[in-house]
Order: structure tokens, then sequence, then C-alpha cells
């Protein structure tokens, strides 16, 4: 596979994880667009960043909750060629114990990563599926694994993408399609950065420190690659040992 024929769409591209996804996607050699809804400067950023390493890369702009929208705006990408890889990327958190749990909490945090995972994967798999070749990756979390106070909108949206990536890759894995769920534990972002101190860490991880968004993007880039083209329909932690 070639790779500097590959376009790769991240869907919250614009910061932390994501970032980092689209920076090593691109220095591998996939042209990725990097998608935000609100952060577009940040978007155009990671964008120079890849164009600056040598890699090819545009930004796009749409609200993943917002399903013509969406449509739209991949059917634009579409008019160039398949996307064959998708790293469903964004998500939110809006924390609450459950008892005192807006309904707007939980459909903020569920709308996103659930109904967003629908509204960019499911326009795009037909044309992935025609070039018998393609990559779907979704980041969970280890919450959706373990559990956590306070964020069971969180836990119940990322448990979601687990299941939908276990049945979606029932469905495609004899078309070249592969389908992967990535679970990140502690990893030092903004987002994860605010909820943790280092005695904290320290205490709940065995490895004593938080993971960093480049090690996340590593993982990510190899189930992307030709070299892990038998692994599907797996949620893989990476999370210094957790559990």
């Amino acid at each position: 596979m070639t790779k500097t024929a590959t376009r790769a769409l991240v869907t919250g591209g614009s910061g932390g994880i994501g970032a980092a996804i689209c920076r090593r996607l691109g220095a591998v050699g996939y042209f990725v667009y990097v998608h935000a809804h609100r952060s577009t400067a940040a978007a155009d950023a990671v964008v120079r960043d890849i164009v600056a390493a040598g890699g090819l890369a545009a930004a796009v702009q749409f609200d993943l909750t917002d399903a013509s929208a969406t449509r739209a705006a991949v059917e634009r990408l579409l008019d160039d060629g398949p996307v064959q890889v998708l790293v469903n990327n964004a998500g939110v958190h809006d924390d609450a114990v459950f008892p005192g749990m807006s309904p707007a909490q939980w459909h903020r945090v569920v709308d996103l990563s659930v109904n967003g995972f629908y509204n960019v994967t499911q326009p795009l798999m037909l044309p992935m599926i025609r070039t018998r070749w393609g990559r779907v990756i979704s980041i969970s979390s280890v919450t959706a694994l373990a559990g956590n106070r306070g964020q069971v909108n969180y836990a119940a949206a990322k448990g979601a993408l687990n299941a939908a990536t276990k049945a979606l890759s029932l469905e495609v894995a004899s078309r070249g399609v592969t389908v992967n769920a990535v679970a990140p534990g502690i990893i030092s972002t903004g987002m994860g950065d605010a909820a943790f101190d280092a005695a904290a860490i320290a205490d709940m991880v065995p490895m004593k420190r938080a993971g960093t968004a480049e090690e996340v993007a590593k993982l990510v880039s190899f189930l992307a690659s030709d070299d892990a083209a038998y692994i599907t329909g797996q949620v893989i932690s990476i999370n210094g040992g957790m559990f």
C-alpha cells in the first residue's frame, strides 16, 4: 500500500491526542485531514506543522453532532476519492455524579462520541469497502473498561464505541477493512492534566507516570498500517498497567 496515496481523516484533530495522531500520520506519509469544530486556528497550526515536516495535510471544519453538515463535509472529501483511514478521536468530558447530572451533560457527551461516530463513519464505509483496504480506529477510554466516578456519561459513550467497534469489524473484515479501538489511560494532555496530579498518577498507574499523546499516536499509526492487517475488532488499552 503506497501511503502517499492514502488519505486519513482525524476527528478532533486540533489538539492534545488528536494533534499528535495527525502529526504522526503525516510523518509516515498519509495525507491528513485535520478536523475541528470550533478550534479551526489550532487545526490550521497542526496542518502547518505537518507541511513544515514534509507531509501533506488540510484542515476541515464541521460539527460532528450535526448529521447533515457532517455528511455534506464528508461528501466533499469523497469527491477527491475514498478516505481509507478514519480516526474517531473527537470527544468531550462534562463530569458530574449521576444523581446530579443534567440532561444537557448526558446528551452533550453521548451525542459527540456516539452519534458523531455514526455521522462521520457511515458515509465513509462503502467508498472504503470498495477499495478493499481501510482502517477505522476509535479513541475510547480506560473509563469505558473500568468505570470512574462522575463519568457515567463518558463511560457510556466510550463503551458504546467499543461495542460498535466489535460489531462493525465483523461486517467488514472480509473486505480488507479493520476496525479497532484504542483505550488510553491517564495521558498528559490539557484534558488529563486537569484531572490528576503527580501523586495521584503515581498511586493509580504502576508505571508511575502519565502516558504521552505521542505514545497513543504511535499505537494508532501502527493500527493504521499494513503491519496490523490481522488485528480487528479489538479494544487495545494503553494505560501504563492500570489493570
